[in-house]
């Protein structure tokens, strides 16, 4: 592993991410993964900051304790712990490029239906098929590269949570999410004792970052922050299309 300044300067913006995305913001934490993989692959990346995200789900846990929709966060475990387990056994055959492309138009189109709609959407009821359907997506999305967020957001935003209970639910749901994930991510050597040592100096900075993170959201007016939360899912599905179309065969010229 390369343990240059560069790479402890990015690692360390990528923890800052990873916490302020906790705190509630989710646009940074989605920089988080992309940051490091300047220095090592994408895999690699990700379970790296694995243990960083469950620390910073600590944090937001005390936080947020309080703020939570409990029908939604009963469906989030069933479909985030099915997601995990097929992302799990199918590993070895995902081929990563293609799901964050899939993952990217999903979220972009979502974003963009919610962006063009005239006046105010009417408020959509919890349906237990569409949330299944959503939250396991959302797992497996997270198991491959801790970008559950777009599909958690298509199931969510239509709910039209307080903002408070909205950031606590998915708070909730994906502290579960990373804490089913670190056995098979130790199981498939993407968590070992040289990536836990780098972790253990981040943990720091992305524990302080989550503190900042709901500073921030607090200070945000509701109408304000789910208007930045949409356009946060559409910025983050366009940069995961371009993400993956780079890592295509075609854009890494393999079929020529």
């Amino acid at each position: 592993m390369d343990y240059s300044f560069g790479f402890w300067f990015f690692a360390t913006l990528a923890a800052i991410a990873v916490g302020l995305g906790k705190g509630g913001l989710p646009v940074v934490a989605a920089l988080a993964v992309p940051s490091l993989s300047l220095y090592m692959s994408p895999i690699a990346a990700a379970g790296l900051l694995l243990p960083v995200y469950i620390v910073s789900d600590a944090f937001a846990l005390i936080a947020y304790r309080r703020d939570f929709n409990r029908q939604v966060l009963k469906i989030a475990a069933i479909g985030m712990t099915l997601g995990v387990a097929i992302g799990s056994v199918t590993a070895h055959l995902i081929i990563e490029w293609l799901i964050t492309v899939l993952i990217g138009l999903m979220g972009g189109l979502f974003a963009l239906r919610m962006l063009t709609q005239r006046g105010d959407p009417a408020k959509k009821p919890i349906h237990t098929g569409r949330g299944l359907f959503w939250t396991t997506i959302a797992g497996f999305t997270s198991f491959i590269s801790h970008n559950g967020g777009p599909p958690w957001q298509i199931f969510t935003l239509p709910l039209k949570l307080q903002k408070s209970v909205f950031v606590g639910t998915s708070v909730i749901a994906f502290s579960y999410c990373n804490a089913i994930k670190l056995i098979p991510y130790i199981w498939l050597g993407q968590v070992n004792m040289q990536s836990s040592f780098v972790s253990l100096f981040l943990m720091l900075p992305a524990a302080l970052a989550v503190y900042l993170g709901v500073f921030w959201v607090k200070k945000i007016p509701e109408a304000l922050f789910f208007k930045f939360v949409t356009w946060a899912l559409m910025i983050i599905s366009i940069k995961l299309i371009w993400d993956g179309l780079m890592d295509s065969p075609l854009a890494r010229g393999a079929l020529f």
